[in-house]
Formats: C-alpha cells, sequence, structure tokens
C-alpha cells in the first residue's frame, strides 16, 4: 500500500512539475528543455548561478532571437533581446508591465518586502508617488556636507592599507558607503570606516548574503509559492535587526523630524501629510476611471523603506565603486588621465571633495560609466505581465497575465551588436560626440522608465565622491592574486558581487 501511494505521490509530482512546460513550444518561442518541478533553473536553485548569470547564458545562447523562453521552476519567463521590445516593456507599454514580480505570492507580502523597489500595483505607485521627493536634486544637495568629511576619513583608513601585499577595495568601498548611509539615512555615525567589524557592516553583509537556509526558501517559494506563501525570503535577524534600528533611531526623535535632514527626517515629514492617496494602477470604477486608494505611513512601512534605502544603497554603490578601482588598475593610463583631472579640480575647491567639486570630474564620470556599463551593480530588470493577454507587435507572441520578462543589463552591455570591443574597458565611449552613438535602451545601469532606480543621482555622486578620494591621494594597481576578470558571484539576487572581492595593491601617490 505504501509503495502504491509513493507511486501515486511521485506521478503527481512529476505532472505537477511539468504542467506548464509546453507553453513556449505551443508559441513558437525557442527555450532549452525544462527539468521537472526546477525547469531551466537548476543553476540558480543550487546557487551555482545568480539570476543575472542565468539571464546572460540564456542571452548569449540563442545570438539571432529577439526572445528567449525560460521556467524558472514551472513559472513561464521571457527574456528579451531586443531593444525596441525592451523600450515597450519599459516605457511605451509600461502600464501593462508596471510590476516587479519579485515577490513570489501577489497577496501575502512579507513587512520589509514593501518597500519602493519589491512592491507593486498600487502600493509601488502609492510609495513612489510620496517617497520620490526623497531624491531630489535639492535633497541630494542636502548632503553636500558628509561628502567631504566621509571623503576624509576613507583616506585615513585607506593609508591604514598602502603597500599591504593586497587589499579587498570591495570591502574597504562597502565600508565607505555603509558609512555615508549611515548618515544620509539614519543620520548615525556607523564606524564602519574606522572599525572593520561594526555592527552595521555586519548587517549590510547579511542582507546579501546567501546561506544555505536562504537558498532553500527562495527555491520552494517559487517552486510552491501557495504552500509556501508564509515562509519568509528574509531571514529573521535581518527583520529583526532593521526592526530594531528604525524604532531607536525614531524613538530618539520623538517621532518627529529633527532637522538633520536625513531619509528618516524625509519619511517623517511625509508621514504629518497622512495618508498616502492617489488612483490605482490595478482597480477601476464601473465608468473606468481608476478607484481611488490609499496607503498608511505607519513605523513598518517606514521600516521597509530604511531597509531598501541601507541594503541597496550600500551594496550597488560599493560594487560600482569597487569595479571602478578595478579596471583602472588593469587600466593605468586611464587612471592616470582620471587623478590629473580630479588634481586639477581639486586645486579650485580647496583640495575638499565637495558636491560642486564632484560635478565637475567629467572623465572620472565617464569611467565610471564604463565600469557600469561591463559590471551593472544590478545585472538584470524583472518586470511582470499586469493584463490578462499581451501581444508583442514585432514578433506576434502573446504572453498571459503574471507572466514574467527578463532584460538581462550585463548581458547587452557586452553585446558587440551595441558597443565596439565590449570586453574592452575603455571611458571614452562615453565622451561627448561618442555617446551619443549609444542605441537607445542598451545601456540601462540604472533601468528606464517609471520603475528606473529613484537614488541613481545620489548613488553615482556618493560613489564618484569616493573615488576621488582615493584615486587623490593613492593609485591602485593589481595585486599578485588580481584577476583582470573577477568571477560573478553565483549567490546574487538582485546586486551582483564577486568570488574573493576585488584584490587591488593600494599605494602612495607620487605627484611631480
Amino acid at each position: 500500500m505504501f509503495l502504491i501511494l509513493a507511486i501515486v505521490a511521485i506521478v503527481a509530482l512529476y505532472f505537477y512539475g511539468t504542467r506548464t512546460y509546453d507553453y513556449w513550444k505551443k508559441r513558437g518561442i525557442k527555450h532549452d528543455k525544462p527539468l521537472p518541478i526546477v525547469g531551466t533553473n537548476l543553476k540558480q536553485f543550487m546557487q551555482k548561478a545568480s539570476m543575472c548569470m542565468m539571464a546572460t547564458e540564456t542571452y548569449n545562447k540563442y545570438p539571432e532571437e529577439k526572445v528567449v523562453g525560460f521556467f524558472r521552476g514551472t513559472a513561464p519567463e521571457l527574456v528579451i533581446r531586443d531593444p525596441e521590445i525592451i523600450k515597450r516593456i519599459l516605457t511605451t507599454d509600461f502600464q501593462c508591465f508596471h510590476s516587479r514580480g519579485l515577490n513570489p505570492h501577489k497577496t501575502v507580502i512579507e513587512p520589509l518586502l514593501k518597500n519602493i523597489f519589491f512592491a507593486d500595483g498600487d502600493n509601488w505607485r502609492l510609495i513612489r508617488q510620496r517617497f520620490t521627493t526623497c531624491f531630489q536634486y535639492r535633497k541630494i544637495e542636502g548632503h553636500v556636507p558628509h561628502y567631504h568629511c566621509r571623503a576624509e576619513k576613507l583616506q585615513i583608513i585607506t593609508e591604514e592599507v598602502v603597500d599591504k601585499e593586497y587589499y579587498d577595495v570591495r570591502e574597504l568601498m562597502a565600508r565607505y558607503t555603509t558609512d555615508f548611509i549611515g548618515v544620509c539615512a539614519f543620520g548615525i555615525d556607523m564606524d564602519s570606516l574606522t572599525d572593520e567589524n561594526s555592527h552595521f557592516r555586519k548587517l549590510g553583509k547579511r542582507i546579501f548574503q546567501r546561506t544555505f537556509r536562504d537558498g532553500v526558501s527562495g527555491a520552494l517559494k517559487i517552486m510552491f509559492p501557495e504552500l509556501c506563501k508564509n515562509m519568509h525570503l528574509l531571514a529573521p535577524e535581518i527583520e529583526a535587526n532593521m526592526k530594531v534600528l528604525v524604532e531607536t533611531v525614531l524613538k530618539n526623535r520623538n517621532y518627529k523630524p529633527s532637522g538633520r535632514n536625513d531619509f528618516i527626517d524625509l519619511m517623517l515629514e511625509l508621514r504629518e501629510k497622512g495618508k498616502i492617496i492617489g488612483e490605482s494602477i490595478e482597480k477601476k470604477n464601473p465608468d473606468g476611471t481608476p478607484k481611488i486608494v490609499d496607503l498608511e505611513m505607519d513605523d513598518l512601512l517606514m521600516t521597509a523603506q530604511a531597509f531598501v534605502f541601507f541594503g541597496a544603497g550600500f551594496e550597488t554603490s560599493s560594487t560600482a565603486s569597487s569595479y571602478a578601482l578595478h579596471q583602472l588598475a588593469f587600466h593605468p593610463e586611464y587612471q592616470r588621465k582620471v587623478q590629473e583631472e580630479i588634481d586639477t579640480v581639486l586645486a579650485k575647491h580647496n583640495n575638499k571633495i565637495t558636491y560642486d567639486a564632484v560635478k565637475e570630474m567629467k572623465y572620472l564620470e565617464m569611467a565610471f560609466y564604463e565600469s557600469m556599463r561591463m559590471y551593472p551593480s544590478v545585472g538584470y530588470l524583472l518586470r511582470m505581465c499586469c493584463v490578462p493577454q499581451y501581444t508583442f507587435p514585432e514578433i506576434n507572441l502573446t504572453i498571459d497575465e503574471d507572466v514574467k520578462v527578463m532584460i538581462p543589463i550585463q548581458a547587452i552591455h557586452r553585446d558587440e551588436k551595441y558597443f565596439r570591443e565590449p570586453n574592452q574597458f575603455d571611458p571614452e565611449r562615453f565622451s561627448d560626440g561618442t555617446k551619443e552613438d549609444i542605441k537607445n535602451f542598451v545601456y540601462l545601469p540604472f533601468g528606464e522608465g517609471h520603475r528606473s532606480c529613484v537614488g541613481a543621482r545620489l548613488g553615482q555622486m556618493q560613489s564618484m565622491a569616493g573615488l576621488a578620494a582615493v584615486l587623490h591621494k593613492y593609485s591602485v594597481e593589481p595585486a599578485a592574486c588580481s584577476l583582470k576578470e573577477p568571477l560573478p558571484e553565483p549567490t546574487g539576487i538582485v546586486s551582483e558581487g564577486f568570488v574573493g572581492g576585488l584584490p587591488l595593491k593600494i599605494t602612495r601617490r607620487v605627484k611631480t
């Protein structure tokens, strides 16, 4: 009897795990043969490849196709290879693809994922409506005093590792960005620069560390979303630590703006305006007009926004700035040009790394853009079809509601169809008169359209200030253990990392 039940269970599981696998075949879309339950995503479920790595592999396997089919578990997804279709998804028909679909279950969402990055539908629209003001130009200018102070501290700790055989610049820049975000977001000196083992640096590391528990829970939620809807993607200690951090700051300010003009203050100011009210992106009245919806700005919602500001803010910026240092180490001719510009600009600003000074560093900006082309901090974009059916007119393909589409940014950035010698680091492809030749919707380090990164400008200025601080006084060069093409971290989910970090040798500059 037990044997019969076991056979029935195995057969049932097989049919459940293969029930959707004719989806792309019926539509004439090329794809790899899926395996039961895991689809074509086995390597990611086993933490042998990140989502970005899987998207890049799929993109490169079918060079003649505009789109390629994929199965994440039993869910059909579509990898997009054509810039015109990308434009349609991100801008032209955005109303049909406004969701990211990063929450495996649409109705049961864990508290910290109710943030501007992970939220979908009306939650996203209302949060974005209210929180976009936090990243307006005048708000970024409010962080001007922090640039010089954090840059000076970064130079001090860089001095401590000068002439060592090697030092991981990924960790160096992560300590800097964690410290910067601590001040800008929470008004707290997190001591990440002076204390390598600070509580906040440990929290930052844990957010993007992919443990066995995290891998299993993530895979189960994708493969069995209904059964695992109450299982959290984030580890309990992350949620607990973020709640304590935000609650402590709020209590210290008596739940009122303190005048620090940091992210917590801005959120408190927004909360004083009351509920967030706006037109629904999902629900309509009988006459076809959007329904009016609202969202309560409670402590938990504020904590969720602080979580994504803290986590994504330091991780993406530290990846971008450290990879720029890595490329400049392997290309000393460009490093010299960057350093000469930094010296010239800072001489006009009393050698202080200010917001205005960083804005003048155009060659540094070119080098930063080029490093973001070669290794974007977020290597893919994910969108989900939000209408019952959608047809891509370019290829006469119709997909159903909830089917996700993936835009493999990293693969597109390295495609020789769009970038000459794509594996060669060349900042001057972003110079005036040349950058205009880059085709639309093939350079997407910050996304594009209504769901592009709201903190892009702040992140870029933070990264460039850190680069200027290091390169003004020091030079970087490959260490004996440095890899010109560092190995991508296979456990990455949203942001990309490197196996073993980015070890470089740092030396004092000898100015002539």
